[in-house]
Order: C-alpha cells, then sequence, then structure tokens
C-alpha cells in the first residue's frame, strides 16, 4: 500500500509539472514586440502594396530568430524555403540509402547539385528570417540570397548536362555548355547585388531589369538540356517518367518567375495580402515545387541514364568541372563582399 501511495505521489508531482510546463515555455522565450505598419519602418524595408506585418528594426538577435514562430509579412517565405530543404534532405536521404550511393566521380554532381539546392533555400531562409534587424544586414543577408541562387543555377547546369542531357544536345552544345553556365551564374549574382546596392526604394524599372535579365539568361541556358528533351520526347509521345518530371519544372518555374515580376494579387488587393497570399510567397513556393520536381527527375536520371553517364565522361573532366562549383562559389562570394563593403561606407557616410 505504502509503495502505490509513493507512484501516486511521483505521478502527481509529474502531472503538475506538465501543467507548468506551457508557462515556462512562455517565460523561456524573450518578450516578442509586436509587428508594424510600413510607416514606422525605413523605407528600404517596406514592399509595394504590403501595408503592415512588418517587424521592427533594430531588436535583439533573438526577436528576429524567434520571429520564425511570429506572425508577421516574412513568415511565409522563410517556412515554404525550410520546409523545401528538409524535404530536399529527406527525399536525398532515402535515394542514397536505396541506391546505396558513395561519393565517387558519377555522383559527385548529384551531391552538389543536391548541396547546391540546400544551400540556396537556406540562405534564402536566412535572409527573409534575418533582413530586418538593420539597414547594414539587409543589404548582407540579400547578397548571401543572391550567391545561394547563383550556386543553385551552376549546381542544376552540372546535374542537367551529366544525367539529362540527350545525345543530340550533346553533341552540339557539350564543349562551351559549363563554362557559359558559370559565367552566367555569377553574372546572375553581381547583376542582382549590383540592382540592390545602385537603386532606392521605390524601385524603378530598372533594378528588375538588372535583376531578371541575368537569371533569364542563367535559367534558359541551365535548362537548355532539359527543355530539348522534353521538346523530343512530347513530340515521340512522351513515356518517359524523368521527361514528364523535367516539364513539371519548367512549369512550374515559369509560374513562379511570373509572379517574382509581378506584384499579383497584392496589387489589386492592398493590405489584404500583408500577411499570407502576396506574390513573393507564391513565388516561393513554386519554386520550392519546381525543386522538388527538378530533384526527383535528376534522381530517376541518375539510376536509369548510368551507361550513358560512362560513354561521355571520364573522371577527369568530371572532377574539374565539380571544382569549378567551388570557384563559383568563391567568385560570387568575393562579388558580393565587395559591393557589401560599398554599402557599408555609404551607410556610414549617411549616419555621419
Amino acid at each position: 500500500m505504502t509503495a502505490i501511495l509513493e507512484r501516486i505521489s511521483t505521478l502527481s508531482v509529474s502531472g503538475q509539472q506538465l501543467r507548468r510546463l506551457p508557462k515556462l515555455l512562455e517565460e523561456g522565450f524573450p518578450k516578442m514586440p509586436g509587428t508594424v505598419k510600413e510607416s514606422d519602418v525605413p523605407q528600404l524595408f517596406r514592399e509595394p502594396y504590403i501595408q503592415a506585418g512588418y517587424r521592427p528594426t533594430g531588436q535583439h538577435w533573438r526577436y528576429y530568430f524567434f520571429s520564425l514562430f511570429q506572425k508577421h509579412n516574412e513568415v511565409v517565405n522563410v517556412w515554404t524555403h525550410l520546409l523545401a530543404a528538409l524535404a530536399v534532405l529527406l527525399r536525398f536521404n532515402v535515394f542514397a540509402e536505396a541506391e546505396e550511393l558513395s561519393l565517387e566521380v558519377q555522383s559527385l554532381p548529384l551531391f552538389l547539385f543536391v548541396l547546391s539546392s540546400v544551400t540556396y533555400l537556406t540562405c534564402s531562409l536566412l535572409a527573409h528570417l534575418l533582413q530586418s534587424k538593420s539597414e547594414m544586414f539587409h543589404y548582407t543577408f540579400y547578397f548571401v540570397d543572391y550567391v545561394g541562387v547563383s550556386v543553385y543555377q551552376y549546381g542544376s547546369a552540372l546535374a542537367h548536362f551529366y544525367y539529362s542531357s540527350d545525345q543530340a544536345w550533346y553533341d552540339k552544345f557539350w564543349l562551351f555548355f559549363l563554362p557559359a553556365a558559370a559565367f552566367c551564374g555569377w553574372l546572375s549574382c553581381a547583376g542582382c547585388c549590383y540592382a540592390k546596392y545602385r537603386y532606392r526604394r521605390p524601385y524603378p524599372v530598372m533594378r528588375k531589369v538588372c535583376q531578371v535579365i541575368p537569371a533569364g539568361l542563367a535559367f534558359v541556358l541551365d535548362i537548355s538540356p532539359v527543355a530539348h528533351r522534353v521538346v523530343m520526347c512530347h513530340l515521340e509521345g512522351c513515356e518517359e517518367t524523368a521527361a514528364w518530371y523535367h516539364t513539371f519544372q519548367i512549369l512550374f518555374f515559369l509560374v513562379s518567375a511570373y509572379f517574382f515580376s509581378c506584384p499579383v494579387p497584392e496589387k489589386y488587393f492592398p493590405g489584404s495580402c500583408d500577411i499570407v497570399g502576396h506574390a513573393h510567397q507564391i513565388f516561393h513556393a513554386f519554386l520550392a515545387i519546381c525543386t522538388l520536381s527538378q530533384q526527383e527527375a535528376i534522381f530517376l536520371d541518375y539510376k536509369n541514364r548510368q551507361d550513358i553517364f560512362r560513354r561521355r565522361h571520364g573522371p577527369l573532366s568530371v572532377i574539374l568541372s565539380c571544382g569549378s562549383f567551388f570557384g563559383l562559389v568563391a567568385c560570387s562570394a568575393v562579388t558580393a563582399h565587395l559591393l557589401q563593403r560599398r554599402i557599408r561606407v555609404d551607410l556610414a557616410i549617411k549616419e555621419s
């Protein structure tokens, strides 16, 4: 009987602790300032037709990290790419276990593609999560975001070139495709960083031109092996599963590009899409789906086209082109850093 009473007493204590747990968790979190209207943040942080839901600047870093769980106008942008990054990693883990992948020459482009996908998604979510800290950090994190985009562009080019291109396309473009893709990846980063540095809100059309044209050139080039294969496949009555995933990849990217370029629907409903539903969030969602479709297609190509890979490529050429991936990372990072230093000087002059 005594033993039973002691056990009941233990359960009672545990129950009391559990009831206090929500309060303990609440006390453990920093006090979260409420969001503010666009008139309460500097012009740099304002988005067209988004009237509220902004996080105040100048708060402690903990606030911006914990704002992952707060309702504000960037939270959907953060979660779409956070969930997509986790999905990419989980799907790759399943594929790697099923195929017993190891780090060898024929799988190097695949590893770099997955790395580039996770990199751009992570850089993007960090930019949207932390950019409200200050003007300097706003520029810094968006420059990091642009580096991530250039890395993803070249990672995609590597995977498309080695696993997804058909022979007719390969015979014409194999010599200059990867060098051109690396240059366009760097140009995309440089164009976006320069546009961010050069133009102030309200942004002129030239800012979009500096961003969209280099990124568009990179996309057209990087997707060309896949686009050629998709067109040829559909002309012959496509029954190839990977080609259908590539088709979805292209369609989802084009839809995402539209919402990146046009502030729809918030343009027609100002103030109604502040927290959920504005164009950049839709852009993020479709881009995430595009990446997942692309990953699935590349996994199928890697699995089913090993003979084509071995026939075309020697170990040295694969190692050199994969090594250039890290050269692109370095060039893009240096470009972003140089423009960030210019921003730092300009802001110091402005404050003085």
